[in-house]
């Protein structure tokens, strides 16, 4: 049997002639590079017994390009991209919670700053206390006080 640097000399052709006939024209690089693989599986495993090596050596390499193919039409797949009308239609919401925050703040004359804090970051920023206290670096326990005291002066209960 012939070497494979000559059996890809004389197959090469119709590596490219399947690339071709499969409309494959993004990534012809990579492609070529599976036709050769197969190329050389088929090399590798081809029984003279059996029949003519060039039918075995297209089926092989049409048959590996197909089955690539089919695994990035898939993986493509899996991936959503949504209309460019979505774009759109998404709205910035932060304006409208600058506003809702604003509005909230009216209601909350009587208390301290810190305790305004804590309404905003509660009930805006959804934060749990020991979030709050790592972002004003303080402690958790001072984010309760703030808590206890807007909500003694707003008479909010449990």
């Amino acid at each position: 049997m012939k070497e494979f640097n000559e059996v890809l000399a004389q197959y090469e052709p119709m590596i490219h002639k399947i690339i071709n006939t499969l409309q494959i024209y993004k990534e012809k690089d990579e492609y070529y590079h599976i036709g050769m693989t197969a190329l050389w599986e088929a090399w590798e495993k081809y029984d003279e017994e059996k029949g003519n090596f060039t039918g075995y050596a297209y089926s092989t390499i049409r048959g590996r390009l197909l089955d690539e193919l089919k695994l990035k039409v898939k993986w493509q797949e899996s991936f959503i991209y949504p209309e460019e009308n979505f774009w759109e239609v998404v709205s910035d919401d932060s304006r409208e919670s600058y506003l809702e925050g604003e509005t909230l703040l009216t209601y909350f004359e009587p208390l301290t700053e810190t305790q305004k804090k804590w309404v905003m970051y509660t009930f805006i920023g959804m934060m749990k206390i020991s979030e709050i206290a790592e972002r004003e670096q303080v402690s958790v326990s001072a984010v309760k006080k703030w808590r206890n005291g807007a909500k003694s002066k707003l008479l909010i209960r449990k």
